[in-house]
C-alpha cells in the first residue's frame, strides 16, 4: 500500500510540473507571437514610428537628440546629393537608439525625405521585399549612401563618433569606415 501511495503522489506530483511547463509554454507562445505582431517588416516611413508600440522608443530619443550643429551645416551642405536606404529592426537595441538619431540629423540638415527609403528587418535581417538580398546586409542598422546610382558608403550598427559627424565625413567625401569594414 505504501509503494502504491508513493507512486501516486509521484505521478499526481510530476503531472502538476508537466501541466505548469504546458501553460508556460503556452504563454511564452503568447508572447512570441506578440513580440512577432509588434515587430514592424519591410518598407517603412517614419509616420509608422510615431504609432505604437514604436513610438515609445522613437518619440523620446527623437526629441531628446541635439546633433553637433557644426556637423549638420557639413551635412546640409552635401546631403542632398545622395539617396539612403536604410535597414533596421523594430527589436534592436542599436536600432532604436540610432534610428530616431538618423530621422532627426536628416530633418536638421534639410534632407529630401523622399529619398530615404527605410526597411524593417526581422531577426534573420530579412525583409518581405527581400531587398536586403543584393545589399551584403550582416548588422542593423545599416544606412547606405547612394550617389549617382552607386553605393558610397555606408553606416553599421554603431557611429565612430556620433551618427552625425559619421554622417558628415561620408557626404563630404572625407576618410570614413564602418567599424565592420576591411
Amino acid at each position: 500500500m505504501n509503494k502504491l501511495l508513493i507512486i501516486m503522489v509521484a505521478v499526481i506530483f510530476n503531472y502538476g510540473n508537466f501541466s505548469s511547463s504546458l501553460h508556460k509554454d503556452k504563454e511564452s507562445d503568447k508572447i512570441e507571437k506578440f513580440s512577432q505582431q509588434s515587430m514592424l517588416l519591410g518598407k517603412f516611413s517614419e509616420k509608422d514610428l510615431l504609432k505604437e508600440p514604436y513610438s515609445r522608443w522613437f518619440k523620446p530619443r527623437y526629441e531628446n537628440y541635439e546633433p553637433k550643429k557644426s556637423s549638420i551645416k557639413t551635412i546640409s551642405k552635401h546631403i542632398n546629393d545622395y539617396k539612403i536606404t536604410l535597414y533596421m529592426g523594430t527589436w534592436c537595441g542599436d536600432s532604436k537608439r540610432e534610428t530616431p538619431r538618423l530621422f532627426k540629423v536628416l530633418e536638421e540638415s534639410g534632407f529630401k525625405m523622399k529619398n530615404l527609403t527605410a526597411y524593417a528587418v526581422d531577426h534573420s535581417k530579412r525583409t518581405p521585399e527581400k531587398t536586403e538580398e543584393n545589399v551584403n546586409l550582416h548588422r542593423v542598422p545599416t544606412i547606405i549612401f547612394y550617389k549617382n546610382g552607386k553605393e558610397v558608403n555606408r553606416f553599421v550598427e554603431y557611429s565612430q563618433e556620433s551618427i552625425e559627424e559619421d554622417i558628415a565625413k561620408i557626404v563630404s567625401g572625407k576618410e570614413y569606415k564602418n567599424p565592420y569594414a576591411k
